[in-house]
């Protein structure tokens, strides 16, 4: 989603320079709007990690038992 942002800046830069304005503020203003649902996904994730709390890591090998050592190679 950034990358659209930025690419949208970057097409409203060019089209700032070589003069075409009608295009350059639609790509500003669109641009604008996805910064601002960006912002608005990343606020809503933030609170919801919050709220939720830290959750228990599992492991994904298990722990090793005593006696297991010679197991090893």
């Amino acid at each position: 989603m950034l990358g659209l942002i930025a690419t949208l800046l970057v097409v409203a830069m060019i089209a700032g320079v070589l003069g075409f304005g009608g295009l350059a503020g639609a790509a500003v203003e669109l641009s604008k709007m996805i910064f601002s649902v960006a912002i608005v996904l990343f606020l809503i994730t933030a609170l919801v990690s919050l709220v939720r709390g830290r959750t228990a890591v599992r492991r994904k090998h298990p722990v090793m038992v005593s006696g297991d050592d010679d197991r090893r190679s």
